[in-house]
């Protein structure tokens, strides 16, 4: 019988749901939707019955995203264990179902008029950009009877969606227990400028960098923070590659660098809480004469790791330029696993869908960057025995196997090439897009493999089978 280790138990067979049977049933799921991450739920399954274990699956009280994610999180920091430093992205997205109103338990999103859910997502990425999992996923539904803006910069923290950020890093520490030799760096966009964030006690080897959105007040003759950046002497001129982004063309970006360590005052409406000044590095690039049209290009990045040279801000600058990877991913779990098309009737259901969907679309991404990355690693870093033996026959069309897995560069290309990549001089390497087409395919390929491999082809074991009713 073939039984060689999956890539979904890799990452979900560790799940304590309770019964080791559920954990067997999340397992097949996530192999059924993964091998058709675009189609709906009635089209990812083969027939009424899968579909309706489906539904049973996602609306069972046994079944807790929080326990789900928590396999996959281990799964993550086993890779991070290999790497001297990894970035722990941060960022937030809205998942909008206005157009399913049926579905309970959703709240307002940008307006009252939308309603779905949202999701902070912590991702870890290499600088590389190689994405090596989730660590963290917060998935909520607004209160339409709160007022966000009412007394915003009184409220307690807890009491705010601010707190997600604290939570991403209380995860990056956690991690870092997990991973003692792998310095964890929490990223964060312009929303991550809040205080308490710069506050909250960190263990050595865990730091932050972020996007600053507030003219904060400084210690120094300049007072606040973008005078102090104008009035320091430049360190540096450099070119960046900057892509297609609000219909601009992709161009190349010259930037002025310049950095230093200066001293935050707390805010001035926290007074009575008599809040401690915290000490950073500021790097500011900024992009002094953007062309005709365009948008200038400006990071002001504040972080608690030493910037005493041009070289340690150019890598602090490129580590935030690594944070586009989870803009990526959100593109993959929405326009690739069209999550926002999962009718459920829950938002409970939903959450649990998400957690299943987000590991789905980090595996695609994965996939993409790591051949990227490590070419000439054997391509078992990614796929399983019957994965890659399977795609081999079919792009060769032969019924006999090498003794030796090929490169990760060669199957991903043949992975691309199944989603519509042509691989023409100039095509560079396969995209997203194509392969998230490639991997639905490679699913029925890899299981026609394993029947035509096992000894018993007449008595195939199925999803129907094993989730059964509770």
């Amino acid at each position: 019988m073939y039984e060689e280790t999956t890539w979904a138990e890799e990452e979900f067979g560790a799940a304590e749901m309770g019964d080791v049977r559920r954990t067997h049933r999340l397992v097949e799921l996530t192999e059924a939707l993964g091998a058709q991450p675009h189609a709906s739920l009635p089209q990812a399954t083969e027939d009424a019955a899968q579909l309706k274990a489906t539904y049973r699956f996602f609306e069972s009280t046994y079944v807790q995203p929080d326990a789900i994610l928590e396999s996959h999180v281990h799964a993550t920091m086993r890779r991070m264990q290999d790497e001297s430093i990894v970035l722990a992205v941060q960022d937030t997205t809205l998942l909008d179902y206005t157009h399913f109103p049926e579905i309970k338990g959703l709240g307002p999103l940008a307006s009252t008029k939308q309603r779905g859910l949202l999701a902070h997502t912590t991702l870890a990425i290499t600088p590389d950009h190689v994405p090596l999992g989730l660590l963290a996923q917060e998935v909520w539904a607004r209160d339409p009877d709160v007022r966000r803006e009412q007394d915003h910069k009184t409220r307690p923290l807890d009491e705010k969606e601010s707190q997600k950020w604290i939570t991403s890093l209380n995860a990056a520490i956690a991690a870092r227990t997990v991973c003692p030799n792998t310095h964890i760096v929490s990223v964060g966009d312009r929303e991550a400028d809040v205080y308490d964030l710069f506050m909250l006690e960190r263990p050595d080897g865990v730091d932050l960098l972020v996007r600053a959105a507030q003219d904060r007040k400084i210690v120094g003759p300049e007072s606040y923070l973008w005078a102090a950046m104008k009035a320091t002497a430049l360190a540096a001129t450099v070119e960046i590659e900057v892509g297609e982004r609000k219909q601009q063309p992709a161009r190349i970006a010259t930037l002025d660098v310049r950095f230093r360590e200066m001293t935050l005052h707390p805010p001035k409406s926290r007074a009575k809480e008599r809040l401690p000044k915290v000490t950073v590095f500021a790097v500011w690039a900024v992009e002094p004469h953007p062309p005709a049209g365009a948008t200038a290009i400006e990071w002001l990045l504040l972080t608690t790791m030493a910037v005493t040279t041009v070289d340690d801000a150019l890598t602090r600058l490129a580590w935030y330029a690594a944070r586009w990877g989870i803009e990526v991913w959100h593109k993959v779990l929405k326009s690739g696993c069209q999550i926002e098309q999962k009718r459920l009737a829950t938002a409970f259901r939903l959450k649990t869908c998400l957690t299943l969907y987000s590991v789905i679309a980090w595996r695609i991404i994965y996939a993409t960057m790591l051949a990227r990355t490590v070419p000439d690693a054997p391509c078992t870093m990614l796929l399983d025995d019957a994965e890659w033996k399977g795609l081999y026959c079919r792009i060769h069309r032969v019924s006999i196997v090498p003794a030796k897995p090929p490169s990760l560069r060669e199957v991903v290309r043949w992975l691309g090439q199944l989603g519509g990549f042509q691989g023409r001089k100039g095509d560079g390497e396969p995209g997203v897009k194509a392969m998230w087409n490639g991997f639905q395919r490679l699913a029925d390929i890899a299981e026609m493999y394993r029947i035509m491999q096992s000894p018993h082809q007449d008595s195939p074991a199925g999803l129907p089978d094993l989730i059964a009713r509770e």
